[in-house]
């Protein structure tokens, strides 16, 4: 009788296991100024979680999207990171895309144990435990970018534009320093220049990128302009017959989703940085193309970056989950080391101890259908590395999340962990 009573608890637990959802986190704005970019991220993920279940959910069990709207406020972002992990007790969170909403949301992570996959390239100089950087680090868009202008346009100048926050200063200061240091450019050779979010007026900043140019050395935009302050950008730019001839502009914020409903005739010929295109030639993306498609029921919808960053983020962490046989943070930590799974690009994707990932580099032109033309890649993936070469106080750091070093700032200098910064680091962020 005892052992019958046991067997019958035991099955009533995982029947109520099995009955249980996984639930995923998906913290993207949904309205405000960001919304351009990340409500089709929301989409993204809710439609990889309803390609999982239709496969039969993770470990017997079904996902279950919970979905709130920070609304472009990133103070906003840790009080609704909170909510996902306090109140709905969520598995994982899939969001955020600028670096002052993922650093706001960090101290929150690291308190609560929540894990979140980060699908935006972003300035480096970070590795939480708790954060898993499915975007491009410096080294693996902006420095290569920098080069082919450098050594495939003959660029001699350079314009470093960018909205005010933490991803745009930090990458400057990287490029600035790597412009000085590897390639000789001078001082007077680069302008920098900071905008707010949503800022519409560019008619004086173009004008001195128009002058700064016309000095007789060949010249570039490098923009880390972020969301809808990139219309009015490149419009001021054609009216004022800035063209992609004349100053070239490569942006590392600007993709398909946010080419889609404008005007592209001002665009065309400038480039970007990513590292997926639409435009890519494999098998494995025109079914990921189809799938969003029909997902969407929108002929005309279209893909990016940050969207195939979710797609092997969520593939990451599902097969981390499957290794692991729980969805237990701890657990997910240590079986997602070493994961490998496809990218869009038809190579392979590879989580690093550092908790960044292996991913080509790409270039493209825009066209005037809003697609871009790949102009050059890289000849394999790069893997992305958490500190910067080329800031002084990042030379001598690196990150590793596997047991006995499990830091994510070890200084091979000192042989000291620096450990957690993240409440400083969301203060100053929220500050600027």
């Amino acid at each position: 009788m005892a052992a019958l009573l046991s067997a019958t608890a035991f099955g009533i637990s995982a029947q109520a296991l099995a009955d249980d959802p996984i639930k995923v986190g998906i913290l993207h704005s949904l309205s405000g100024t960001m919304a351009i970019s990340e409500s089709t991220l929301k989409d993204t993920v809710e439609m990889l979680i309803e390609q999982q279940n239709e496969q039969g959910g993770l470990l017997g069990r079904q996902l279950e999207a919970v979905v709130v709207d920070p609304a472009s406020n990133w103070p906003l972002f840790a009080e609704r990171a909170r909510e996902l992990l306090s109140q709905h007790e969520v598995d994982v969170v899939f969001g955020t895309w600028t670096s002052v909403s993922r650093k706001a949301v960090l101290p929150v992570f690291e308190e609560l144990n929540g894990l979140l996959f980060y699908p935006v390239q972003y300035e480096g100089e970070e590795s939480s435990e708790n954060v898993f950087y499915t975007g491009a680090a410096p080294n693996q868009q902006a420095i290569p970018a920098v080069e082919y202008l450098i050594n495939e346009v003959g660029i001699e100048r350079f314009v470093l534009a960018g909205t005010d926050y933490v991803y745009p200063r930090t990458t400057n200061r990287i490029l600035e320093t790597f412009l000085k240091e590897e390639h000789g450019i001078a001082d007077e050779d680069i302008m920098i220049n900071y905008t707010p979010f949503g800022h519409s007026d560019w008619q004086n900043i173009v004008s001195d990128i128009r002058r700064f140019g016309s000095e007789g050395k060949p010249t570039a935009v490098v923009s880390t302009v972020n969301g809808d302050a990139n219309v009015p950008f490149y419009r001021e730019l054609a009216n004022q017959g800035v063209d992609a001839a004349d100053i070239p502009v490569i942006a590392f914020s600007v993709g398909e989703q946010e080419l889609s409903g404008i005007d592209t005739g001002p665009l065309v010929g400038h480039l970007a940085a990513w590292n997926y295109f639409m435009s890519v030639d494999t098998d494995i993306n025109y079914d990921f193309i189809d799938a969003w498609i029909d997902y969407t029921g929108d002929e005309e919808a279209v893909t990016n970056d940050p969207m195939e960053a979710h797609f092997i983020g969520f593939n990451m962490w599902a097969e981390a989950v499957r290794k692991a046989g729980t969805t237990d943070p701890d657990a997910i930590k240590d079986a997602i080391i070493g994961v490998t799974v496809p990218n869009l690009t038809g190579g392979f994707a590879a989580m690093m101890p550092n908790h960044h990932i292996t991913k080509p580099v790409l270039i493209g032109e825009v066209q005037d259908n809003g697609q871009f033309d790949i102009v050059w890649e890289t000849p394999s993936t790069v893997a992305g590395d958490a500190w910067s070469d080329f800031l002084p106080g990042s030379r001598d750091l690196m990150a590793d999340w596997q047991a006995p070093m499990r830091c994510g700032n070890f200084n091979v200098s000192t042989g000291r962990c620096g450990g957690s910064t993240a409440a400083e680091e969301a203060e100053a962020a929220l500050a600027e």
